[in-house]
């Protein structure tokens, strides 16, 4: 086989494996112990043989060890005998990206598409058969779950649509991790991946009616993420205000304001400002560049352009139409600019 410096390309806290770095006589062997090593032990059968769809990133964000795999259709199987021989005491939750996984464990049997999120118990057998696909699992201690584990793997084999709620909020953030692996972004990245570790136990609380097995502190955060989250979606919406924040999540809004108080921030500021954030996005964007500052401006919920004018110069030190002028990636090549002879 050839030298792991070879096989691996390690930035930061990620490391990028491929199964085509191997030479094809020992590829199926070696690719086997890459992913039974990075995945708690377990034999792959793959249709094809590992190519190049086969490649595994690797990495920890937070509390959070991170496995995105991507693979050819193929089968993985997770047996008493692996067990044995190793049992890292991990719950995996996963999120299916793209293709489609049939997963099977403690009797019960599931499909999951792009979007499901599931879980699993590195201490029990499994089997999952896939086509094409890409899948982001995250392994974190039993020790870190404020439930009881007897009562978590009876959630073992059921799929969670990804599509609403708390569900939805961590299959996004799940998505968004591959990008939160490197060392520079170690500060950012652990904030996300405390957040979803929080979200996902008190969504697996709720499905099994044990709130109350999971810590004020992290119910109290896991709520403070979800309005966070609902107010990244209602961005548009000209009436988002803290008010509507805190009829969507059935709370007063004297606590939700209690609630973002550790932060620093206030709600309404929080919407100003990732508003204003969203505003900067389109007018940096070249396809938007004929769109008018004001409509960019109502496009995320600030309707009054005097307004946005001021909350814009205050933040970003520019109006909106002079920021566009200087910082826009066309500005030097625009027919109307002026350049020195």
């Amino acid at each position: 086989m050839v030298g792991s410096e070879e096989r691996a390309q390690t930035a930061g806290t990620r490391t990028l494996l491929r199964a085509v770095a191997e030479p094809r006589a020992t590829r199926a062997a070696y690719w086997n112990e890459v992913v039974a090593a990075s995945l708690g032990g377990l034999d792959l059968r793959l249709d094809d043989g590992p190519d190049g769809r086969d490649e595994l990133l690797i990495g920890t964000v937070g509390p959070l060890q991170v496995a995105v795999s991507r693979s050819g259709p193929g089968e993985a199987f997770r047996t008493a005998a692996h067990i044995r021989r190793h049992d890292p005491e991990h719950f995996v939750v996963f999120v299916q990206a793209e293709g489609v996984t049939l997963s099977e464990q403690d009797g019960r049997r599931c499909r999951f598409e792009p979007g499901d999120i599931g879980i699993s118990d590195l201490s029990r057998p499994l089997h999952c058969a896939y086509s094409e696909r890409r899948a982001i699992m995250l392994s974190y201690p039993k020790a870190l779950s404020p439930l009881p584990e007897h009562r978590v793997t009876g959630l073992t084999g059921v799929a969670v649509p990804g599509t609403d709620g708390t569900a939805a909020l961590v299959s996004g953030l799940v998505r968004q991790l591959p990008e939160h692996l490197d060392a520079d972004d170690g500060a950012d990245g652990a904030r996300i991946g405390s957040a979803i570790l929080d979200l996902v136990n008190v969504g697996l609380a709720a499905r099994l009616d044990q709130e109350q097995a999971v810590p004020v502190e992290t119910r109290s955060r896991a709520l403070l993420h979800r309005c966070r989250g609902f107010i990244e979606v209602h961005l548009a919406d000209a009436g988002l205000t803290p008010a509507v924040v805190a009829a969507a999540h059935h709370i007063s809004l004297r606590y939700l304001h209690r609630l973002f108080q550790p932060t620093g921030e206030s709600v309404a500021t929080l919407i100003r400002s990732r508003r204003l954030d969203r505003c900067r996005r389109d007018l940096l964007d070249p396809g938007l560049r004929q769109r008018p500052v004001a409509a960019i401006g109502a496009r995320w919920g600030l309707t009054n352009p005097a307004h946005f004018n001021r909350a814009f110069k205050d933040r970003f030190g520019l109006p909106p139409a002079e920021y566009r002028a200087v910082h826009g990636a066309w500005a030097g090549n625009s027919p109307t600019s002026s350049q020195s002879i």
